[in-house]
């Protein structure tokens, strides 16, 4: 597979695939939104994508995973104050509080009727945590304010400026940020993986979303790019199918 050369000179245009991606890895990337993030799309069609996301998830483990990872994170805190981002449904955050018992959780996101379902819910009534819209690209909150922020299967939904920005950001009110996502296999595997999706994205709109998501996901080249130019360090971890873990921290 040939490669292109790195010739990168603006944040914004970086292909998904990164710097290095091939023709074809070019090729298989969108800048189409998903359902959950466009305006025009029906508030209930988007509050069963986020269930759906929600009981797949519970299905296969995912939010139990996930949130093994981010207690990894903050293992030698006695207390931890962790800051979740692009929460959606809330799940990570619930997980969280139920396996430690001091964490301290603000659970975020930037649409309104997320927030207000999560603060309806059990979350809402957790002496343990804090439901607030937050705007991950500038968190309203003082440098070094948590000592984790974790921002989980929502990274993708970002512009490479915006993913720049929530790096930066993330790093900023945080000592460490904790990026779990979607990985972007080899373009081979990733034409394979379209293929069996795209029937069911034309009626189902959980794969509508899931679709796009592929599309729209980073490779390791991608995220150590937007890493350098948000200037913080990664360390990254991504098999072809398990999920990429990110961890970022400023550099000092």
């Amino acid at each position: 597979m040939a490669y292109m050369a790195e010739q990168i000179t603006d944040i914004a245009d970086m292909p998904r695939g990164g710097p290095d991606a091939s023709w074809l890895d070019r090729l298989l990337e969108t800048d189409c939104p998903e359902y959950l993030d466009r305006d025009d799309v029906d508030d209930d069609v988007k509050r069963g994508i986020v269930a759906a996301l929600d009981r797949i998830g519970t299905l296969f483990g995912e939010h139990d995973r996930n949130a093994e990872l981010v207690l990894r994170e903050v293992a030698d805190i006695a207390d931890p104050a962790i800051l979740e981002l692009g929460a959606g449904h809330g799940a990570l955050s619930r997980k969280v509080l139920e396996q430690h018992p001091t964490a301290h959780l603000t659970v975020s996101d930037l649409d309104p009727e997320s927030v207000a379902a999560m603060a309806a819910s059990d979350l809402g009534d957790n002496s343990r945590a804090t439901v607030a819209v937050i705007d991950a690209t500038a968190i309203d909150a003082a440098d070094g304010s948590f000592d984790l922020a974790v921002f989980a299967l929502s990274f993708h939904h970002l512009s490479p400026a915006q993913a720049a920005r929530v790096m930066a950001e993330g790093t900023r009110v945080a000592d460490k940020l904790l990026v779990i996502d979607l990985p972007r296999p080899p373009s081979t595997v990733h034409l394979l993986r379209l293929a069996v999706i795209a029937p069911f994205a034309l009626w189902w709109p959980f794969a509508h979303d899931g679709l796009i998501s592929s599309l729209r996901s980073y490779s390791p080249s991608a995220l150590r790019a937007l890493a350098d130019h948000a200037g913080v360090d990664v360390a990254i971890g991504a098999g072809l199918l398990d999920p990429q873990v990110v961890v970022a921290r400023r550099r000092s």
